[in-house]
């Protein structure tokens, strides 16, 4: 009996190991790729300096490669690499997007460790972090109205990723509505519940602090950020917090209430990762997938859920009754490739639309959306959910 505890404690040893291994490789190709691709050159101009680049940094890399293969140590190390490089020459909004990507794969580990690039939840307006203070924000926010708006985005994005393709629904509800738009940005790869309570803290300093009388306070969340919104919801009425008896409406877009199931397989983190030639080597860590990103299996927004569980254990659902936020307007919106109704309806790519309307075959676990404020893109992918004009025709109509 002692020699099979010992045999087993060594093979746990031994994964752990190889884990290790696998985990810091892993970052240390993505960093190659990435110092390549910077180093490289413009694209436009067909990266003139790929070739001297991939050389050097293959004779560099090459050298971590074969210590880390002896040690089994070294992700701090790979990433110190990347630091530096993530500076001027990286365009802003591509920078922004890298850090949002490396985040969601890996922001766990960097917030637990201290690294430096472990992005910090902050409240946003034009990519500029605010600071929550009464006279900043009214030097900040001139014209602030009484209509105010918060934007969460979803796993691995940044505030700056609402606008797309040319569209950003805050802006648009800004001109059209008179709501004063601000932005979430934060770490998806913490547990969303642990975001959640941070966005609960920034929203009472928000409100404590906001330069004019509030009349309406909304919040819309674009995939992982409707979980990390009623998240919020759920740490604000803990701590009794004031915003949420000012919260008037919240609006799910694309949500997985439910849980992704492409989950499993990283493929979340492929479709986002690809967003930007900076980003898209770390398509290849779908794998080392974060709290955030397990959170997803089954939508899980509240720490019991998570808290004392083996998260990359394929265990049964363990959620018990799930509600919306007392006294708040609740809405969702899926979307689905399936063109029209009357058909078993396919997922937008990433969410299924029952997962994204709050539906389960469990009645406790139903999210009790009125019929009213649930409505389906056909033909609408998930991240097309962004910019289609009758998304935002929707939004506009409910927040109006």
């Amino acid at each position: 009996m002692a020699a099979k505890k010992t045999r087993t404690h060594v093979d746990d040893l031994r994964g752990a190991s190889r884990l290790a291994i696998e985990a810091t490789t892993s970052v240390m190709d993505l960093v190659q790729k990435m110092h390549v691709t910077i180093a490289g050159g413009p694209a436009i101009l067909g990266s003139p300096l790929a070739g001297p680049a991939r050389f050097v940094t293959g004779i560099v890399y090459g050298s971590m490669r074969g210590v880390t293969k002896l040690v089994g140590s070294g992700i701090d190390a790979a990433l110190a690499q990347l630091a530096p490089l993530l500076g001027e020459s990286v365009p802003g909004p591509e920078r922004a997007a890298v850090l949002a990507a490396l985040n969601g794969v890996l922001g766990d580990y960097l917030s637990e460790s201290g690294n430096p690039l472990a992005v910090e939840m902050r409240l946003c307006k034009d990519g500029h972090a605010l600071e929550l203070e009464k006279e900043d924000l009214r030097e900040a926010l001139s014209n602030a109205s009484g209509k105010v708006l918060v934007m969460v985005h979803g796993s691995s994005m940044n505030d700056e990723q609402w606008n797309w393709q040319g569209h950003n629904h805050g802006a648009a509800l800004e001109a059209d509505l008179g709501y004063t738009a601000i932005y979430a940005r934060y770490n998806s790869g913490l547990h969303i519940s642990t975001n959640g309570r941070e966005l609960a803290t920034l929203l009472e300093r928000l409100v404590a602090a906001w330069p004019a009388p509030i009349e309406q306070l909304v919040i819309v969340g674009h995939s992982m950020g409707g979980l990390v919104a009623r998240a919020a919801c759920h740490a604000g009425d803990e701590a009794n917090h004031r915003w949420r008896k000012q919260l008037h409406k919240l609006v799910c877009i694309g949500s997985p209430h439910h849980g992704a199931p492409l989950e499993r397989g990283g493929s979340l983190l492929e479709l986002l990762l690809g967003i930007s030639r900076y980003s898209a080597p770390f398509k290849r860590l779908g794998r080392l997938r974060s709290a955030g990103v397990t959170d997803m299996r089954y939508g899980i927004v509240v720490d019991e859920h998570w808290s004392g569980r083996d998260r990359f254990e394929h265990a049964k659902d363990p959620r018990d009754v799930l509600m919306l936020p007392d006294g708040v307007e609740c809405y969702a919106i899926a979307g689905t490739s399936s063109l029209k109704p009357g058909t078993k309806l396919r997922s937008d790519g990433i969410v299924p639309v029952d997962s994204a309307l709050g539906r389960h075959a469990k009645k406790k676990l139903t999210l009790a959306f009125a019929d009213d404020h649930e409505w389906i893109a056909y033909g609408v992918g998930h991240l097309e959910l962004l910019s289609r004009p009758e998304v935002y025709e929707t939004l506009r109509a409910w927040l109006a």
